[in-house]
């Protein structure tokens, strides 16, 4: 069951604003609580370097016995001297372990209660049989192994040492004569707990915090997932309702400006184009039905009427007028046929032809179809020649097929006497082919949908069609590259099909290509 929870949206979101969270403060930890200890122990450092620094002059003043501490009036040096000599240096020795002191105190104030240990050149002497120690040292206690390392490695050096052990943190500081040779040492000790304590607490709070962060993390989840899962659940419920019901069932509503609202909207909008789509469907039947019963029902009246007259002697005129009109009917019957044809051959997407089309040719020989149509309907059809072959890259087919239902189209709605313009023309990129006629127009809220598969428009003819040969001519242009659309015009309607330029087989443009040059 846990793994059905994490494996559907709602889980999903929750984890991933888990991850993100303790990502984000694993991070955050990691480029903290390293560079903070690190800098606080360098500010340790160059604190207790600086404060033993400042404290050498009254450390070496000690050393040479100038110190207020180490100075004793005249008699009391003359009452000295007339000790014995062990006397007098033991008595100098005092003098300057106590000004030592003082100045080991001090810096140990200074820094804040570090272990201070201070000693002359004497104490390196490593010779004797007891191991050397500090002359003087703040705690008096401890083991000064480490000390004495360090204090021997800066004697070496020659310079202030300063190194970290564990939690403690040492400074060595060399002590010099007035003649600049070297006089003593000094160390410095001083634990860093603080800096320890310091980064637990910063720690501490980041664990907190990130407690937190999670639990908000947790709870904004699944707050969102929730509200988010239910309204995708209501969609659900809604697109099987549409599946179970069909194009009338109640559409979704969600008023959310995101992507779910979106997608509440657009399931509306696909609703209502189905229901349009359902409504142009039964139109279209319920239309089919009546012009296949009307055309079948007079040519089997015609078809009875010619058999009597055949049987009793028919009257050739009368059974010529019912020829011709069975042939009408029949025609209605195969632009049907065809036209479904069509549909079913582009809803399978049968793959249609790429080549050099002349459209001038292919516009006259289409046109040349319909003269006698033309001339029934006594509408002339006005084709001018073109100043220049028409070359376009299509399917011959289509392209004949366009062109013959925008003919089609343009006899069905022409006024006798007035003529159609028919012309072909192009540019240096597109081939045009344009059919206009000045019968009604097209009204301005059906400049669109007369394109739509089943939507007969509102203008009427003697003889309207079926509401499929512009819907066919649009999506066989498109196909080719190409577009269907309808021109603005004062008089009637004018329908532009546009086709990509083609370059004939065996031109020079053509030869160009194909050897791999440009075209000039």
């Amino acid at each position: 069951m846990i793994r059905r929870a994490l494996a559907g949206l709602r889980g999903r979101l929750l984890l991933a604003f888990v991850f993100t969270s303790a990502v984000t403060l694993a991070v955050a930890a990691a480029i903290t609580l390293s560079p903070l200890q690190a800098r606080l122990r360098a500010e340790s450092a160059t604190a207790l370097r600086q404060a033993a620094f400042n404290e050498r002059p009254q450390f070496e003043k000690a050393l040479h016995g100038t110190s207020p501490e180490a100075k004793r009036p005249q008699l009391e040096r003359n009452a000295i001297d007339d000790k014995r000599p062990e006397d007098a240096e033991l008595y100098r020795r005092e003098r300057r372990y106590v000004a030592l002191g003082k100045a080991a105190q001090d810096l140990r104030e200074r820094t804040g209660g570090a272990r201070v240990l201070a000693a002359d050149t004497s104490f390196s002497d490593q010779s004797g049989e007891n191991a050397p120690r500090f002359y003087y040292d703040t705690d008096f206690v401890g083991d000064q192994t480490s000390e004495l390392a360090l204090a021997f490695r800066a004697l070496r050096e020659n310079a202030q040492v300063t190194e970290f052990r564990d939690d403690e943190l040492l400074n060595a500081m060399p002590l010099y004569d007035d003649a600049g040779k070297t006089a003593g040492v000094v160390v410095a000790e001083r634990s860093l707990t603080e800096v320890t304590t310091a980064v637990r607490l910063v720690r501490n709070a980041l664990f907190t915090a990130a407690a937190i962060g999670l639990a908000v993390a947790i709870a904004l989840g699944l707050a969102f997932s929730s509200t988010l899962t239910r309204r995708l659940g209501r969609l659900q419920r809604s697109a099987l309702r549409i599946t179970a019901e069909g194009p009338e069932a109640p559409a979704p509503v969600d008023r959310g400006r995101d992507e779910v609202g979106d997608l509440a909207r657009a399931i509306g909008r696909m609703q209502e184009e189905l229901r349009r789509q359902e409504t142009a469907r039964r139109s279209f039947v319920a239309t089919a039905s009546h012009e296949l019963r009307t055309p079948l029902t007079m040519l089997q009246g015609t078809m009875e009427l010619l058999d009597e007259d055949l049987r009793d002697g028919a009257d050739l005129e009368d059974a010529q007028e019912q020829v011709q009109s069975a042939r009408r009917e029949l025609r209605r019957l195969a632009v049907l046929a065809t036209e479904l044809l069509d549909l079913s051959r582009l809803d399978a997407a049968v793959q249609l032809r790429s080549e050099p089309v002349e459209l001038s040719e292919i516009t006259r020989a289409v046109a040349a179809e319909f003269d006698l149509a033309a001339a029934e309907k006594d509408v002339p059809l006005e084709i001018p020649e073109s100043p220049e072959p028409c070359w376009a890259k299509a399917d011959p087919a289509a392209c004949a097929r366009v062109v013959r239902i925008l003919i089609d189209n343009a006899l069905r709605y022409a006024p006798a006497g007035r003529p159609i313009h028919i012309s072909a023309e192009r540019n240096h990129r597109r081939v045009f082919v344009r059919v206009a006629d000045e019968g009604p127009g097209v009204a301005p809220e059906e400049r669109e949908r007369i394109f739509e598969r089943f939507h007969r428009g509102k203008a009427s003819s003697v003889q309207s069609g079926f509401g499929l040969g512009l819907a066919i001519g649009r999506e066989l242009a498109e196909r080719m590259g190409g577009s269907l659309d309808l021109e603005d015009s004062d008089l009637g309607a004018c329908f532009m099909l546009t086709l990509p330029v083609g370059v004939p087989v065996g031109s020079s443009r053509a030869t160009e290509r194909s050897a791999g040059r440009a075209p000039r």
